[in-house]
């Protein structure tokens, strides 16, 4: 099913497999079959819960605790590794199949220097001689545009930014010269110009070493310029793979079409709208097609048996769904929101005057002025390292190295949170980017947004309870995960958790650091979709960080473009991105990813 030339072989091939928890357990994922070419990328997507991860995991005969491989096969360059013995998966994995992680701080070992770290994965395969480990220790440093001098190899991972790490997870991947690559959501969290630099080096690497792809992503604007070919997830099945332009301009499965529905543009204002309902957990399925319960375009049949996957009119497109040939004449349309932030300036909830903040000796921002009005979603955007992330924990109360001054509604915020009153608190709330360290991991879900409600008294007991679902489910939790810890959730439920501890409190300014990073598209926006109405119901102020300009097209009225600790640009959204005066700006919008990639029809707001 590859786009490539018939006279290339795959080389990876997987038939049948099936990944299943516990012994005798419901099936994670399910009759998976596909073959990825050598030089081409297979995109992996879906909502949190598909299956994208456990199937990728399973390409190296690994699966995570609680799960096991209960049936299929795993042909790697012409061997199936699979029914290997221990032994002998471990000697090929690396060898043959390489693996890059999302976090690639948290898998690389933090008290180990980067050369050792890449050498070590040379020593551990008996490679050459250590002359020959050092020579390629350089060679794959060079192919990643890193340094390979003394200096550098005696770093250790602390000392380099987000997209260094990256691509120093990408030359351990590289340095056995393996047939196929397997990437875990490798650019979440990273901007936009570090993200175009390292999708640029994994796809002239795998061009130049013939190396097949498998990427795990949920940023489908990503997708849209970075593979050859779209493997769609739902609820353990692939419910629809082909070429990546054919399923973008005109998907057949209505999955697809609702997630492509989702993405926002960089070019035009987007009314995000996410998928009602939640992807099912194993066990929890609906019977017949997976999807029916959530269907715009389902029927009573549709729940009488699961639909195989099979070709459309299009033989390079297989698809899931007894309606493929209706829904793939269906346009997209995309409902455009009325211009925002042109007109007069709301009076200041936040206003920031000559601030300036260090971390020690080192200066990070230089007299910043900004204001955030009533009502009003100011997005601050730039590279790692332009000063985002301190001036938003300034705001919050975070960090105190910082002169100048903050006011709140016109009275002075002190510097650190401990010095604020219960009220600026309260009406002051941050959500981290991080979802795996901004959740207590002894509390319950249930607990942690409680918790808020109990200390600011504004909810006990039954009310409590019940204020907690309500919050749950305005950001398409089920109320079943009360009681689990934040071990048993994905990513993106975690965030999910994370921003209703932050509305619990009612504030009044909300500080997003990134908060959509972790989050696929459907989540994100529905999520902005609530941050919306929750600007529009209570004249909520936020300052929103990220490094997503599309994202910031459909929610933000003004922008600020920060470069090396300055506001390079400042304006209406509109303003910014149609007509950006610094080159700065213009850098940014060229490394946006995917910026035709999902084109539609657009309809006048409120339109059907």
């Amino acid at each position: 099913m590859s786009t490539q030339q018939a006279d290339v072989r795959p080389s990876c091939s997987v038939a049948g497999l099936r990944v299943v928890l516990g012994r005798s357990g419901p099936d994670v994922v399910d009759d998976i079959a596909f073959d990825v070419a050598e030089g081409e990328i297979l995109a992996l997507v879906g909502e949190s819960g598909s299956g994208k991860t456990t199937m990728a995991t399973a390409l190296l005969a690994h699966t995570r605790r609680g799960a096991r491989i209960d049936a299929g096969t795993v042909v790697v360059d012409g061997r199936e590794l699979l029914s290997a013995s221990p032994g002998e998966a471990r000697r090929r994995r690396g060898s043959e199949v390489a693996y890059v992680p999302q976090d690639p701080a948290a898998s690389l070992n933090p008290v180990m220097r980067i050369g050792r770290q890449i050498r070590e994965v040379l020593d551990v395969h008996h490679v050459g001689t250590p002359a020959e480990r050092a020579a390629r220790v350089g060679e794959v440093l060079a192919e990643v545009a890193l340094p390979a001098d003394d200096e550098f190899l005696r770093r250790y991972p602390h000392q380099l930014s987000g997209g260094q790490l990256q691509r120093v997870a990408i030359a351990m991947a590289f340095t056995l010269r393996p047939r196929v690559l397997v990437l875990d959501e490798p650019t979440t969290g990273l901007d936009v110009t570090t993200q175009a630099h390292v999708l640029s080096t994994v796809r002239d690497l795998c061009a130049r070493h013939a190396v097949a792809a498998v990427y795990v992503t949920h940023d489908l604007a990503v997708v849209g310029e970075f593979a050859h070919r779209v493997a769609v997830m739902y609820a353990g099945r692939i419910v629809e793979i082909g070429p990546r332009q054919r399923i973008f301009e005109a998907p057949a499965h209505p999955y697809t079409r609702a997630l492509l529905a989702a993405v926002p543009s960089v070019t035009e204002p987007r009314v995000l709208k996410g998928i009602p309902g939640s992807a099912p957990s194993p066990g929890r399925r609906p019977s017949g097609c997976r999807f029916n319960d959530r269907c715009l375009f389902s029927e009573p049949e549709c729940s009488d048996m699961e639909p195989p996957l099979v070709a459309t009119t299009d033989s390079l497109v297989l698809v899931r769904c007894r309606r493929s040939e209706h829904v793939h004449t269906q346009p997209l349309e995309f409902t455009l929101a009325d211009p925002a932030g042109t007109g007069q300036r709301p009076e200041p909830v936040l206003t920031v005057r000559d601030l300036t903040a260090r971390y020690g000796s080192q200066p990070i921002l230089h007299g910043l002025d900004l204001e955030v009005g009533r009502n009003e979603c100011i997005a601050v955007v730039g590279q790692s390292g332009s000063g985002k992330s301190t001036l938003s924990r300034c705001i919050g109360g975070l960090h105190e190295e910082w002169s100048g001054s903050l006011a709140f509604h016109g009275e002075p915020l002190p510097a650190g949170a401990r010095r604020r009153s219960r009220e600026m608190r309260k009406a002051v709330q941050y959500i981290f980017q991080n979802p795996y360290l901004a959740l207590n991991p002894r509390m319950t879900v249930g607990q942690i947004i409680r918790r808020p409600l109990e200390l600011f008294g504004l909810a006990r007991g039954a009310d409590a309870t019940r204020r907690v679902h309500e919050l749950l489910g305005q950001v398409m939790l089920s109320p079943a995960l009360h009681d689990l810890r934040p071990e048993r959730l994905s990513g993106g439920e975690r965030q999910r958790v994370a921003i209703a501890r932050a509305l619990a409190c009612e504030p009044e300014l909300l500080i997003c650091d990134e908060v959509t990073s972790a989050l696929d598209v459907s989540v994100q926006a529905s999520i902005v979709a609530l941050l919306q109405e929750l600007r529009e119901s209570r004249g909520l102020s936020m300052l929103f960080v990220t490094h997503n300009l599309a994202l910031v097209r459909s929610l933000a009225t003004r922008v600020a473009v920060l470069a090396d600790g300055r506001i390079v640009e400042e304006g209406a959204t509109a303003d910014v991105l149609d007509r950006p005066t610094a080159e700065y700006t213009r850098q940014l919008l060229r490394d946006t990813p995917g910026r035709d990639a999902v084109a539609g029809e657009p309809v006048e707001e409120g339109a059907s």
